[in-house]
């Protein structure tokens, strides 16, 4: 009786802890139902589902095509289409992340698994410490991201859509609300009332879905990475503690050096899953980020003389918000690899000569497998790294400047 209470208790802890780590990022992927679900096997809840997602995919649609279009076909103006173009893009980026995060929720379940399992295999109140220190920073990491890319572009919404123009119908001069997607005329003309407000609406909610997708996929991106990166520190300190009790014997240094070995392969099979999630994904915030940031430094230049301080100011938010975006995805990348290149070092750093010989010669591969090491990448096309957002604000500013010279009267 007393044993059973012991083990609901272990089992209680490991599952808490484990929604600890993943609260946050559960609360911004469910709403948009891309958080992964356990094999569904009733009919009602499976189309329920797929509701769900038609439902968020449409309201996404409905704000881009129509843009999209007005784009395209409608707008002649160079300037005008400029000013649709990045609002425009974060839709595009949405959709595709959106779409990328339900392909890959197979990949997602299995590494939220995989977390538990690590949750449910911890025995040492110094391990199970290390690895609660480090969900912290991941659920810190998350919070941080979700104010600062839903206030920014959010709060750019609904500030332009809160002021006026107006604009000449026949003979008569009316006020409406822009919208920040510019909407096609021929699918909804949005110059008349109830049309102008009620595409507000919907615009604002599509606005709250595309936010969403960039959120939950950075914290996600952080959640899984300050999971590893705790998991590689747990593996450090067993790594100190290899040589500590060599006088029990030559078996009990090799039941822990293959401990060791074990674990370290499993953190890299975790590290390995997440990199097949997030590589699209980061490709995808890398192109798309750049553009915007540079979009977003031309619309503060080109409205300067002007200077509407409420304008100039949600620009400056929303760019911010993009750049520490890419910074996150950039800094997990660094921090994961630096981590793992680690492995090899600590494993060498230990008193290795004291230990029995064959278990000493263990270690060599080890420092071997740490040498390989897995690295975060967008699209397998860029590393992620400290070095490569640096390059993205470079390159935002080089396209900063090649737009300022096509267009003159800037």
């Amino acid at each position: 009786m007393y044993s059973e209470r012991i083990l609901t208790s272990i089992k209680f802890t490991y599952r808490s802890n484990n929604d600890y780590s993943l609260q946050l990022t559960r609360w911004f992927l469910m709403p948009i139902a891309a958080w992964p679900q356990a094999t569904i096997s009733r009919t009602v809840k499976r189309i329920s589902l797929q509701a769900h997602v038609l439902a968020c995919s449409s309201l996404i649609a409905i704000v881009m095509v129509p843009c999209m279009l007005y784009v395209s076909l409608e707008e002649k103006d160079v300037q005008m289409k400029l000013n649709a173009m990045g609002p425009l893009s974060h839709w595009i980026m949405g959709t595709i992340n959106y779409w990328l995060l339900l392909t890959h929720s197979d990949d997602i379940r299995k590494c939220v698994q995989h977390m538990e399992m690590d949750w449910r295999l911890v025995r040492r109140n110094d391990d199970q410490d290390v690895m609660l220190r480090y969900a912290k920073i991941g659920r810190f990491v998350a919070g941080f991201c979700a104010i600062f890319m839903q206030s920014g572009t959010f709060l750019f919404t609904v500030a332009k859509a809160m002021t006026s123009m107006n604009v000449m119908i026949g003979n008569e001069t009316m006020s409406v609300h822009p919208m920040t997607c510019p909407i096609y005329s021929k699918f909804i003309d949005t110059k008349f009332s109830p049309a102008n407000e009620i595409m507000l609406a919907v615009e604002l909610l599509s606005c709250f879905i595309v936010n969403s997708v960039t959120v939950g996929a950075c914290s996600l991106a952080a959640v899984f990475a300050m999971h590893a990166y705790g998991q590689l520190s747990m593996l450090f300190a067993w790594l100190n503690d290899l040589v500590e009790d060599e006088d029990k014997g030559n078996n009990f240094a090799e039941k822990k050096l293959a401990t060791i070995v074990e674990h370290h392969l499993r953190v890299l099979s975790f590290i390995s899953r997440m990199e097949n999630v997030m590589q699209n994904i980061c490709l995808v915030e890398l192109v798309g980020c750049t553009m915007n940031m540079c979009l977003l430094a031309y619309y503060s230049i080109t409205n300067w003389s002007d200077f509407d301080a409420a304008r100039i100011t949600s620009y400056i938010i929303v760019y911010v918000s993009m750049a520490f975006n890419i910074f996150i995805f950039c800094y997990i990348g660094e921090i994961l690899t630096e981590q793992c290149k680690n492995v090899g070092e600590k494993a060498y750093m230990i008193n290795w000569y004291e230990l029995p010989h064959k278990t000493a010669l263990g270690l060599i591969l080890v420092i071997a497998r740490s040498s390989n090491v897995i690295k975060i990448t967008a699209g397998k096309l860029f590393q992620l790294s400290i070095a490569t957002f640096g390059d993205v604000i470079k390159t935002s500013v080089v396209y900063l400047n090649i737009l300022r010279t096509m267009t003159p009267s800037s």
